[in-house]
């Protein structure tokens, strides 16, 4: 088996001699566009100079994919993470031998589907946690098609929470420029995620937080980040405006911050939640930690993508998703499975090249996180 190293992010002459990590890619929905994305990242030498690349799917998804995409890749199913060569040109992978002919359809939800993408993902957990992998970097999964085979999750963050036993964990979000490069970057932690906006307000308590505060700080060790200035966001308009609109920012949110600086984090706020993302993209911040799902995904997702006005389609997609806190690396895109557009070769790969490059980022720094 190839070892990870910790001179995994490096490429040039230099890669030559460093081990690079073996990246386990969970390709998501197979109706989706999952798999044609991922193929489509591969494509990319970078790619496999930095990594070595191990798709965990059916071989009759990678086929159709394949297809679908015209590239001309060499599929090489191997028995274990250590049999992975990373050779450009070939698409090593583990065939989960669940789907046949006419289990799946693009574009369409079946749980057959929804067990293929359950099979990949926990077969790619199973192999990160066993030490076979550096990573998981996951393709979109369909919600509705995982609960029909009977997976009740919300998605991927609560899959790798529950088979990592993980019990505190953050949602990140990034897209534009690595932290400390130049302004333009967004990064975006979340306090709560997948429920509903009554729930998130009940969830802000100090103590959950305090929790994603630290968080925020271990995410940016883990992305190489030489500064570590934290922005808490409010949860009401103006953060409250000293207790005018909610009191969730003096009796919950305020305090988060004063406990975190007292440990000697570099962490500013309540700040009002309509001006925060805006003075992080113009770099007085390095992390934003926002309360609720819609809070820290509309500004990331005008940030990373961009749509053609004529054709409707995304002319850049960039952003990735990383579950921050559990044993294992994972990253994703910042996407869905686009159900619309499977099947049609219209979809961009970059947030899953993205993906795996933060993949082999975090695996690089992992070993500076104490």
């Amino acid at each position: 088996m190839v070892s990870p190293g910790e001179n995994a992010g490096l490429s040039g002459p230099e890669a030559q001699e460093a081990p690079r990590p073996v990246l386990g890619i969970s390709i998501g929905d197979p109706a989706g566009i999952g798999p044609e994305i991922t193929v489509k990242a591969l494509s990319l030498p970078l790619i496999y100079e930095r990594a070595i690349p191990l798709v965990y799917a059916d071989r009759i998804v990678l086929e159709d994919a394949l297809e679908l995409t015209g590239k001309n890749f060499t599929l090489r199913a191997v028995e274990a993470p250590g049999d992975a060569r990373g050779v450009f040109g070939t698409i090593d992978y583990m065939d989960a031998g669940f789907l046949k002919r006419g289990n799946y359809a693009y574009g369409q939800v079946r749980a057959a589907s929804g067990e293929a993408a359950f099979r990949y993902v926990a077969a790619a957990i199973r192999d990160a946690l066993a030490g076979g992998t550096a990573a998981v970097v996951t393709g979109p999964i369909n919600k509705e098609a995982i609960n029909l085979a009977g997976h009740h999750f919300p998605g991927h963050t609560e899959i790798f929470a529950r088979y990592t036993n993980t019990r505190d964990y953050g949602m990140l979000l990034s897209a534009g420029n690595l932290p400390g490069t130049s302004p333009g970057g967004l990064r975006v932690i979340h306090v709560t995620t997948h429920v509903s906006l009554r729930e998130a307000c009940d969830l802000i308590t100090k103590d959950r937080v305090l929790k994603t505060i630290n968080l925020a700080g271990l995410a940016l060790k883990l992305m190489g980040s030489p500064r570590r200035r934290i922005a808490v966001a409010g949860l009401n308009p103006h953060a409250s405006e000293k207790g005018l609109f909610g009191d969730e920012e003096a009796r919950e949110i305020g305090p988060a911050v004063e406990a975190a600086r007292a440990e000697g984090l570099d962490v500013s706020g309540p700040v009002p939640p309509d001006t925060v993302f805006v003075r992080a993209l113009g770099g007085d911040f390095d992390i934003v930690v926002a309360m609720y799902h819609d809070q820290g995904h509309i500004p990331l997702k005008l940030c990373g993508f961009r749509m053609d006005p004529l054709t409707g389609l995304y002319t850049q997609m960039s952003g990735v998703n990383t579950t921050i806190g559990l044993p294992v690396i994972r990253t994703s895109v910042d996407h869905g499975t686009a159900f619309d557009r499977a099947g049609k070769n219209l979809s961009n790969e970059g947030s899953m090249a993205e993906a795996l490059n933060m993949a082999v980022i975090f695996v690089k720094n992992r070993g500076a996180v104490v």
